[in-house]
């Protein structure tokens, strides 16, 4: 009776596995091999790397690229035009980044990244041939709005990890897409305006002295297009076959219960008695207000890009620091080491001993003096200045990705697997129109406090940075209580 009561227990819990179907061939090799997939984990790094480089690959040069389309009729409202340019690819996300979850849900993940690397490639180039501003406009809007990757990826590092190594994935994400949004600038900085810089190799008559701006936009679309090859050996991890996605999904679930122990039974007993389809994701306050908290922390760090790019670069009678492309791209090049440092090495123990919630915080009360010291940073010169704004740039660039990861590992643990490409789909509309209102208000901020510079309060970048700060007092509050909701376990 005993081994009749076990194969029955056995059959139950059994996960049927289709032959062609690529979801179960991913199941089946997390079932069978349970160590970190090294190899799947490099895909989704170089992947999100080339969707990140482009975003903020254009902050360094910018200012001078509106500087020679002559749109700005005075030097003061450059930033204003800058801020548009900057805004169009966040805000073309924000209108599409549920459908492209959408379609990743419906017709696979690897068909919609491929898509997206393919889109870099093409209206980034694009952009690094703009001749004039609403040709710079209208493909960065075309390049958010296509280029529906971020989501996508986020849910295929949960699907490719067994649940042990889904931290770890989360992880490579979040320090790819930091590693790309500092090295992108980088690239800008140290590439754009070469027949200027590099004039024994590069003319004024050449293709780059005629397009000063295409060379970083080219290289990248170059890396993007190594990666859109690479991604036909990247695994779909999406069930196709005639069962029901349910019900495969559920007998995946009751196998993990069934590996978990008494906890994951209670667990799938608390699915069955409220399905996926029947909890609104709306009313998920623990997923809704860390998205809320997110969104404005990803608006202060969106506008922040803006300006300090506009800053250093602004000459030194409006309170900038005179900087050229190249030394932008020299502080941005160091931080993006310190930050690839500090999140492989640091941040995993630092989240260990405090919780992501108190990292926030932390993050965001000495992200303030912090910047409130960048105007008197302005008054140096020679070494002390580079010294001191690489170590501001630094522990500034540190401080955002650590409030960002903690937020958006929050975001992760409040769904279930199958409630989280939707609720990823919510997370990067509303994460990207913020981050569009980010660089438009950014850009405007910065232009229309180049023109106080006389007054007795808060004059010039004084004012930029208080108001910066303003937004950072906005967001720690909310990561109090009753406001932001940590769910006890981690329901992936």
């Amino acid at each position: 009776m005993a081994e009749i009561r076990e194969v029955l227990l056995n059959d139950k819990n059994r996960v049927d596995y289709y032959e062609n179907c690529p979801g179960c061939k991913i199941d089946q090799m997390k079932e069978d091999t349970h160590g970190i997939p090294f190899k799947h984990l490099f895909y989704v790094f170089v992947v999100v790397l080339a969707a990140a480089l482009p975003i903020s690959s254009l902050f360094p040069f910018l200012y001078f690229m509106i500087r020679d389309f002559h749109v700005a009729q005075r030097e003061e409202d450059i930033g204003y035009y800058a801020g548009y340019v900057g805004s169009a690819f966040m805000f073309g996300r924000a209108l599409t980044s549920v459908l492209w979850g959408m379609i990743a849900d419906r017709y696979g993940r690897k068909p919609v990244i491929f898509f997206g690397t393919i889109t870099v490639v093409i209206l980034n180039t694009l952009f690094g041939l703009s001749t004039n501003f609403w040709m710079a406009v209208s493909t960065r809007f075309l390049l958010g709005s296509l280029c529906g990757i971020l989501g996508p990826m986020r849910a295929y590092a949960s699907e490719i990890c067994c649940k042990e190594y889904q931290a770890l994935g989360m992880s490579i994400i979040s320090t790819s897409w930091g590693i790309g949004l500092v090295l992108g600038p980088a690239v800008g900085g140290f590439l754009a305006q070469p027949a200027e810089k590099y004039p024994q190799i590069f003319s004024e008559e050449s293709l780059f002295g005629r397009f000063p701006y295409l060379l970083p936009c080219l290289l990248i679309s170059i890396f993007a297009l190594g990666v859109s090859i690479l991604c036909f050996w990247l695994p779909e991890t999406l069930h196709m076959h005639p069962k029901d996605n349910g019900e495969l999904e559920d007998s995946n679930d009751a196998g993990e219960a069934t590996i978990n122990g008494p906890d994951g039974k209670q667990n799938m007993k608390k699915s069955e008695k409220y399905p996926a389809s029947q909890q609104s994701l709306l009313k998920n306050w623990p997923l809704m207000s860390s998205i809320i908290v997110y969104c404005v922390f990803q608006l202060h760090d969106m506008a922040y890009t803006e300006i300090f790019s506009l800053w250093a670069v602004s000459p030194r009678k409006y309170g900038g620091l005179s900087y050229s492309t190249a030394d932008i791209g020299e502080v941005l090049a160091i931080t993006g080491f310190g930050l690839l440092v500090f999140q492989l090495f640091v941040y995993p123990l630092v989240v260990r001993i405090f919780g992501p919630i108190m990292v926030s915080r932390i993050g965001a009360v000495i992200t303030i003096p912090l910047l409130s010291s960048y105007p008197f940073i302005a008054m140096l010169s020679g070494l002390s200045l580079t010294i001191l704004i690489d170590c501001a740039s630094i522990m500034k660039n540190v401080l955002s990705v650590s409030i960002t990861t903690g937020l958006f590992l929050l975001q992760n643990r409040a769904v279930t697997q199958k409630q989280r490409g939707a609720a990823n789909g919510i997370s990067m509309s509303a994460m990207s129109l913020s981050k569009a209102i980010g660089p438009a208000g950014g850009g405007s901020l910065f232009s229309w406090a180049q023109k106080r510079q006389n007054v007795f309060f808060l004059q010039g970048s004084h004012m930029v940075f208080f108001i910066l700060n303003i937004i950072e007092l906005i967001g720690l509050l909310m990561t109090f209580k009753p406001f932001l909701v940590e769910r006890a376990t981690d329901s992936s």
